[in-house]
């Protein structure tokens, strides 16, 4: 999918920024070897050794197809380093996949680059830190000439999208193979469902709408800092309650639902408006609101209707829909997986009205995601999904604004906003004051919308 032209034109977007083409300039240009190891094994690293970056881990393990070895992991917190190489050696640690000695588990804010250090241009490095790091250790990634697994989101602010996508552009220039966490798009029934929509057995889209409507998620909900802890590390170990680090509720749990409906309708939304709020907040200093309700409007005038809670005792629904001039079709119903993908004729959800279902489910798309990517890997395929997933990451952001703001806010506005987060983040060390700074009672500064227009947050 491109980017509506009312949108605007990437390419454009990217010779009017002065921050990606510093950020481009300062990778080399020798193109790398396109292959891993001579042996044939494909090495990996794992940077960010969370929940999410040991389960790519294990997901990469379970792919057939040539050997795979883990042989390096970096993390800022050396308990999150223990913990992750712990689960995993003791699944993994008799198959031969396992490498990984003291000398090779770095900690600190340069551990990326020595984990990275310990890979062969060719070789994979697993990146699933916060996403505010990405285009910073992405840079490096492209230089080392290694391959790539990012989490999403890949972005969370229009700065950071326009240096990705400008840093993307060296990337495909090198032929590097770059795989994002967006695994929905690799799932066998809503790639069949897909097929299935383009080929009108809905007719003409005419809505789409989803939910992700929870209890306390992640830690987007968190209370004050402890005493005597560094400010910075805290909140990266709590970093769903930060923009800066995450984009928030917004970014890292309704992406998905955002992403598989604009893929069913082959195209980005090109504005919205949101609203939102918090509630019950008791002694929680995040910056997230605790309901968000958007409404996206694709160029055709399409809506797309996508609802957000995290609240205790209330209804929960997690499940996306495309709405046709002949049915309807389930994109995911209860989950990211099995998607329950079916059709129906006319707008009633009932047994009788289903003329289409992919049936049972056995292809997990979180392991998918790795084979496509390992395929492309050692056949020399073209294989990069960064473009795809930056421009998830900006409509989510989008989204997010909009409900932060009070204001409709334009994909071109998204794109172009000078509001940068984290500004000077590659220069973060351990001994770092945080980006964000909390008030004298402890609180940190939230959206007021209506009050803020132009921006999330002052801080």
């Amino acid at each position: 999918m491109s980017t509506p032209s009312s949108g605007g034109s990437r390419r454009g977007f990217l010779k009017s920024s002065t921050a990606a083409a510093a950020a481009t300039g300062v990778l080399s240009a020798a193109a790398p070897s396109l292959y891993a190891a001579e042996d044939n094994t494909i090495q990996l690293a794992l940077v960010g050794c969370g929940g999410r970056g040991t389960g790519a881990v294990a997901n990469a393990f379970a792919v057939d197809n040539g050997p795979l070895k883990l042989v390096a992991m970096a993390d800022v917190f050396q308990k999150n380093l223990d913990g992750s190489y712990g689960r995993l050696n003791a699944d993994h640690g008799q198959s031969g996949k396992m490498d990984v000695p003291p000398e090779r588990r770095f900690v600190g804010f340069d551990a990326y680059k020595q984990a990275m250090d310990c890979l062969k241009p060719g070789d994979v490095v697993i990146l699933t830190t916060p996403p505010a790091f990405r285009w910073v250790m992405y840079t490096y990634a492209i230089e080392k000439g290694l391959n790539v697994f990012m989490e999403k989101p890949v972005t969370v602010d229009g700065p950071t999208t326009r240096k990705i996508l400008a840093l993307n552009e060296k990337a495909i220039e090198k032929n590097l193979k770059v795989a994002v966490g967006l695994m929905c798009r690799h799932c066998e029934a809503r790639r069949e469902l897909h097929d299935r929509i383009q080929n009108g057995e809905i007719g003409e889209v005419t809505a789409l709408r989803a939910y992700r409507q929870a209890g306390p998620t992640g830690t987007a909900a968190t209370g004050p800092k402890p005493e005597g802890v560094s400010e910075l590390l805290w909140q990266i170990s709590k970093f769903h309650a930060f923009l800066w680090l995450s984009g928030g509720a917004v970014s890292d749990f309704l992406i998905h639902n955002i992403d598989e409906s604009c893929w069913m309708k082959n195209a980005w939304p090109v504005k919205c408006i949101a609203a939102g709020g918090r509630h019950y907040r008791g002694d929680s200093v995040d910056q997230n609101f605790d309901t968000y309700s958007m409404e996206y409007t694709f160029e055709d005038g399409t809506k797309l209707f996508m609802n957000g809670r995290t609240m205790p005792g209330c209804y929960q629904d997690f499940s996306s829909y495309a709405h046709g001039t002949k049915g309807l079709a389930v994109i995911s119903n209860g989950g990211h997986w099995p998607s329950r993908a079916r059709i129906y004729k006319g707008h009633a959800m009932k047994d009788e009205n289903v003329i289409w279902s992919f049936g049972q489910e056995k292809n997990n798309p979180y392991v998918d995601e790795w084979k496509h990517l390992i395929a492309a890997i050692r056949n020399n395929e073209k294989y990069n999904e960064v473009e795809r997933g930056a421009m998830a990451s900006l409509v989510t952001s989008m989204g997010r604004m909009a409900a932060h703001t009070g204001q409709e806010i334009t994909l071109e506005q998204m794109m172009n906003s000078e509001h940068e987060f984290a500004p000077d983040i590659e220069k973060l060390t351990l001994e770092s004051e945080s980006p964000l700074k909390a008030d004298d009672s402890g609180r940190y500064p939230i959206p007021l919308p209506g009050l803020e227009k132009s921006r999330e947050y002052v801080s």
